[in-house]
């Protein structure tokens, strides 16, 4: 077993933003075992944080982006491959702007920082994801599989819209690997997405100096290329990055075909699923199979129903029933189903993005979130039904609604519901939540079930 890792001591860099093109300086601070990666936004007041999560990832266009509240964070994927690629597992990122610096568009810029710090071992085993299951994702043209292996490789095909500079690349990622293999793959873009990337805001940054252009068969950059198949290289160096947000190492091997942050992400969200069950549950991606697993893209993924027996049910099994995801998933466990009964839980954190303006320096849940927390526990217990399976619950309306004591931050959100009426599609529940046995709101709620 292998121990976590730090940086021996603080370190910075100053450079540009990708995107934004404004000057940055990022620092790096030594954390403790299992605290993982974390960024602190000095510039902003109260230097708010942003976990390395995917549960944060708020957007995939051209890059990776974290938000919690109104608090953002660009172009997080380079940084985080550097990190899983040399080993770092815990780590405070300060910065003064909205995303690390893009240096010349490859890693060399965080090995560098890295080496400089230094790396420290520290009293904590590593405990990476095991793959043991295979399985597969398909988004569009992007298709990403998994396969169980004695370490982490990456093998993947990359080419444009139009088939042309098709590439293919497999490795195993190892500190050597990655820093000679992978560390020095730029980034790189086709001259016909730059009207488009100028246009909505990106790229202020951008120049030869930290991208390659690609114009129709031509090769636009100020520097010979570094390796013959440098843009498949840094679609691995991209993967790595997306991939590290489960917030552990992984030991797989990935093939990838026609990559993007969109699906790496996605990925990482169904892997960081099983990274974050208890350590009793075996760690698996999905229960034992003779066949390969295929994942259908998110939108059309279908619930699942309730086992007959449940009496209880987890946050995965939730999400299996449920499309809601962060940050608009109120119920964190069942703990309780008997009959048309159901009681379920919250715990209501400070990290709550919609304490930031619910209210600043007084935060109070807000009384509307509350009911529609009592409308996603009866939508578990609709929709969990076999005889709803597939099926969307709609909110229509709201009766009796009475609010009567706040719920702050440490809280722990009960809510009690009661299934009232379920005729053909109009439903109609009775919830009640509590807090340390205390009504402090409830309401009749009617919702419509309609095929997804």
């Amino acid at each position: 077993m292998q121990q976590q890792q730090t940086i021996s001591e603080p370190v910075e860099m100053h450079g540009l933003g990708l995107h934004g093109g404004q000057k940055v300086t990022a620092r790096l601070l030594p954390a403790p075992p299992n605290h993982g990666v974390c960024f602190r936004r000095v510039d902003l007041d109260g230097q708010p944080e942003l976990p390395a999560s995917i549960d944060l990832v708020s957007d995939t266009t051209r890059s990776t982006t974290l938000a919690k509240g109104n608090i953002k964070l660009h172009t997080v994927e380079h940084m985080l491959s550097t990190f899983s690629g040399m080993g770092l597992d815990n780590v405070v990122v300060e910065l003064d702007a909205n995303e690390p610096p893009i240096g010349d568009g490859s890693s060399v810029a965080f090995c560098e920082l890295v080496r400089r710090a230094g790396l420290s071992l520290q009293a904590q085993d590593r405990e990476p994801l095991k793959v043991v299951e295979p399985m597969a994702l398909q988004m569009g043209d992007s298709i990403m599989s998994v396969f169980p292996h004695d370490g982490f490789k990456i093998s993947c095909t990359s080419s444009d819209a139009r088939g042309h500079f098709t590439q293919y690349y497999s490795t195993e990622i190892n500190p050597e690997t990655w820093e000679q293999d992978i560390s020095k793959a730029r980034t790189f873009c086709f001259f016909e997405e730059i009207e488009f990337l100028i246009k909505n805001g990106l790229i202020k940054g951008g120049s030869l100096e930290n991208a390659v252009i690609i114009r129709d068969d031509v090769v636009l950059t100020n520097e010979p290329l570094r390796y013959p198949d440098e843009f498949v290289r840094h679609k691995i160096l991209d993967i790595i990055g997306d991939l590290y947000l489960i917030g552990r190492p992984i030991q797989a091997h990935i093939i990838a075909v026609r990559p993007s942050h969109k699906i790496n992400c996605e990925l990482a969200r169904q892997l960081a699923a099983v990274a974050n069950r208890p350590k009793v549950a075996a760690q698996t991606l999905s229960p034992p199979s003779t066949e390969t697993k295929k994942i259908v893209e998110p939108e059309k993924q279908l619930p699942t129903p309730i086992p007959a027996d449940a009496t209880s049910l987890d946050i995965n099994e939730i999400m299996k029933i449920l499309p809601h995801r962060y940050p608009f998933l109120m119920v964190d466990r069942v703990i309780k189903i008997e009959g048309n009964t159901i009681q379920a839980v919250k715990s209501v954190s400070i990290n709550e993005p919609f304490f930031e303006g619910h209210f600043p320096g007084h935060p109070i849940m807000p009384g509307v979130l509350q009911l529609e927390a009592m409308a996603q526990v009866a939508g578990i217990l609709t929709l969990g039904k076999a005889e709803n399976w597939g099926k969307i619950a709609y909110f229509m309306a709201a009766d009796s609604v009475k609010w009567r004591k706040p719920v702050l931050p440490g809280d722990t959100l009960v809510i009690d519901v009661e299934i009232m009426k379920s005729r053909g599609k109009i439903g109609k529940a009775k919830g009640v939540c509590s807090v340390a046995g205390e009504t402090v709101s409830e309401a009749v709620v009617t919702f419509m079930m309609a095929s997804a």
